[in-house]
Order: structure tokens, then sequence, then C-alpha cells
């Protein structure tokens, strides 16, 4: 799932998103950023604008993450209570709070069809007992988000914001993007199993979430610069004590070979910033391995990127060309370069499901 933060993939116009990969199916899905977008443009005008797929023209699924982690990576600009979180905005400095209930207020204005209920991404290295109290805090959160999320789900923002739009602003432009949703659709919660590198902990914690009966659980609190084969055993461990009928979600991660590898232990979804990250960096993922596009060998290499990737940036442009583009700080460079990224990660992906299917 690429990672929408502020209501866009980074550099990458939606219409792009639609159409990349070998197949043309594009993402089928994107996330956006709970926090980001409660700060600017507010959630109550993103409602008041008929939700976030029409505000962003976006008519395939949204995820949207809860605000726990960007809350909780302010560090010395929040103070956490048992009732939520208080904080300091990083563009301005104003205070603001967050508990599970506002937080499901948020993401139902936002209207994504699927939200995460509100927790406290622990930290690395964290010891016992801290991880203990912070797992009491996530369990008693969980249980307060799904219950006013129960409660208030069929408030229904592309339904309702609609009308309100086109009465101030009139119809909307030609290409805009409605929901891909039935009627009556509601959208789902998913809890998030914390605990951080204790597998007692994290047992617990998953136990207590398939007690609650979420539709579909998430493994949080990973790749926080713990060593990888710490991540692999914490996914493992996890996976056994969540229900195979319903998605399992690794959060945050990872690299291409990492994500495929996931994937084979039976994740069902992930997202990550790195595509793009990396990509505005001129960081390259290609069939060859990874490569930097600044590096001076490309100077004169009028070769594609990756002979063996069909994306539109290997299809056109040389590697060359790239690598002038980059070294010129053109705006256009992270744009290609995220579109190479983003379909080398939806390729990949798409290899791993059909060697699952057959």
């Amino acid at each position: 799932m690429p990672v929408g933060t502020a209501a866009t993939v980074k550099a990458v116009p939606q219409g792009m998103l639609e159409t990349l990969g070998a197949d043309g199916v594009g993402a089928q899905i994107i996330l956006g950023n709970t926090y980001h977008l409660y700060l600017r443009p507010g959630h109550e005008a993103i409602r008041r604008m008929g939700g976030l797929h029409r505000f962003m023209s976006w008519g395939r699924p949204i995820l949207t993450d809860s605000g726990g982690f960007q809350v909780f990576s302010l560090s010395g600009l929040r103070k956490i209570t048992p009732d939520g979180v208080e904080f300091r905005s990083h563009l301005d400095g104003s205070k603001h709070f967050f508990s599970p209930e506002h937080s499901m207020e948020v993401q139902l204005a936002l209207g994504s069809d699927i939200a995460m209920a509100f927790d406290e991404c622990l930290e690395y290295p964290a010891e016992w007992s801290r991880a203990r109290a912070s797992l009491d805090l996530t369990m008693a959160w969980a249980a307060r988000s799904k219950a006013h999320f129960d409660a208030h789900k069929h408030e229904n923002p592309w339904e309702m914001g609609s009308h309100v739009s086109e009465a101030r602003h009139g119809a909307p432009a030609p290409g805009w993007c409605v929901p891909d949703v039935a009627p009556g659709a509601v959208p789902s919660l998913f809890g998030i199993v914390q605990g951080g590198m204790y597998l007692d902990l994290r047992r617990e914690s998953a136990e207590r979430l398939v007690e609650l009966d979420f539709p579909g659980y998430a493994i949080g609190g990973l790749a926080v610069g713990e060593p990888r084969e710490r991540t692999i055993e914490m996914i493992a461990a996890t996976l056994e004590w969540l229900p195979k009928d319903k998605p399992r979600y690794v959060m945050g991660v990872g690299y291409p070979e990492e994500i495929a590898e996931y994937a084979r232990m039976g994740v069902d979804m992930m997202d990550c910033t790195i595509p793009t990250r990396v990509g505005r960096h001129g960081q390259l993922f290609t069939s060859e391995g990874r490569l930097s596009i600044k590096n001076r060998r490309f100077a004169e290499d009028q070769g594609p990127l990756d002979p063996e990737c069909g994306c539109p940036v290997c299809a056109r442009y040389t590697r060359a060309y790239l690598r002038h583009l980059f070294a010129s700080g053109e705006t256009l460079a992270g744009l290609l370069n995220s579109v190479h990224n983003l379909a080398f990660y939806l390729d990949t992906m798409r290899r791993v499901r059909a060697e699952l299917s057959n």
C-alpha cells in the first residue's frame, strides 16, 4: 500500500497510481495520515467536502492510521495519560489532545475504508516493565476505540458531505472521483498488536484483540530500530495467534525482498514510505539490485533504468537522463524515481500473489 501522508502519495498523481505495474491495475489501496490531515486542512473541512476520497479524487479504498505513531514520535512535545495524549503541533506549536474516541471521530470524518485503533507505538529498546505498561494502555484504548467506532460507523461523510459541497461550489470537475462503495457500506476498524520485542506480551495483545473481534488485525511497533531477525521473529510468532480468515497487516515495512518474505509468511497487507522517500533521494530498485542514479557511471548510460521493467519511466527514459534530472535538482526527478519504485513494489507483490495462488 503506497503511503499518501497528506492526501497525496508524494510527487505521484492519482491517475498514475491507478495504472502502475505490469498488469496496469495500479495501487488498489493507499494510506492517509490522520495526524497530518487533522492538522491541515482539518478533518471537519474534509468531512464538509465529502470525505477524503472526494477531496483527493481517489475512488479506490483508503486506509487511515490512528495518528498514534506521529503523536508519539513528537517525544518532547507530548504528554501521555490514561485518557489520551496531549501534544503540540509540529506546524505552529498549538496544543491538541487525541483520545481513542477523538482518533475515531477524525478517521470517520475522513471517511476511510479501513481505520486503525488508537495505540501507543513503543520505542526500541524498552524494558519489559515499560512494554507491560504500554500494552495495558493500548489494550484499554483498543476497547474504547472499538466502542466509539461501532457506535458511529454509519455516519457517512461521502454521502452527507457531497450535497453540501455541490450546493456551495457547484458540480464537480470532470474526472472527479467518488468512492467505489456499495450502498450502505460501512468502514472497518483494525486492532493493533503491540508488546515491544516480548513474545509473551505480543501473545497477550493478540489474544485480547481477538476477543474484541475486530474485522482485521495489524502488527505494530516493528521496524523501529530493532534487528531484522527480531522483526521476523515477532511477525512469525504473532501470525500464529491471529485468525487466518481475517486480514493481517504489518505496519511500516519494508524493502521489496522483505515484503515478499513477509507475504510468504502469511502477511496480507503492508505499507511503507520507502519507495517514494528513497526515490526522491535518487535510490532506485531494479531487477539487478538497488542503484543510486546520482552515480557518475550513469552520466552517459543510454540504457533503460531497468531492462526488465515495463513501467512508464523505464519504457521512455534513459539512465543518463534520470541522472541529469537528479543532478540538476529538477522536480521531475523525484516524480519519475517515485513512479518507478512504486511500480517495482507493485510488481513484486503481483509476482508473490501469483506464486502463492499456484
